[in-house]
């Protein structure tokens, strides 16, 4: 299987962090913060048939989702290959990425991961962002609270 190695790229910091890299050419499905609650309910846990992925940094604060690994996204594009090798060996079917609204970088982050499985010629795997982000998450009830870790009340009031 060929692999496509994205360039890795300095971050100029007068310049936004994600200006360093190529814009992505894939569009990544949406997933609702319901279709991962209920899945989870269901059973399906992330790390076996789906993988979520926040990717805070500096505003990384008040939890995340159960299960979700924090990769922030400044320090994701050179990481692709490598995370792809990770997912597919894992038989992970569904990567779903968020932020704090899932508008920046969860898009980006998830259409890049799309691109790059579109060049891999996997049509098993998607890339996927997760509608309404963290914020959407904890703002959907307590049954989402529930299964947020580190769930701190406080940051969550004056978002």
């Amino acid at each position: 299987m060929a692999s496509r190695e994205p360039p890795a790229v300095p971050v100029d910091s007068e310049r936004p962090w994600h200006a360093a890299f190529p814009a992505p050419t894939a569009a990544a499905s949406i997933v609702t913060c319901e279709t991962v609650l209920s899945w989870m309910q269901a059973g399906r846990l992330p790390g076996n048939d789906f993988v979520l992925v926040d990717l805070r940094r500096t505003d990384y604060e008040g939890g995340t989702i159960h299960g979700s690994i924090n990769l922030p996204a400044q320090s994701l594009y050179p990481t692709i290959p490598s995370l792809y090798t990770l997912f597919s060996t894992a038989g992970i079917k569904n990567v779903i990425w968020f932020c704090g609204s899932s508008k920046g970088r969860g898009t980006r982050a998830a259409g890049w991961f799309a691109d790059y499985i579109r060049a891999q010629n996997n049509t098993t795997m998607e890339s996927s962002v997760l509608e309404g982000g963290i914020k959407g998450w904890v703002a959907s009830g307590n049954e989402y609270v529930e299964l947020t870790d580190g769930y701190d009340a406080s940051i969550w009031k004056s978002s």
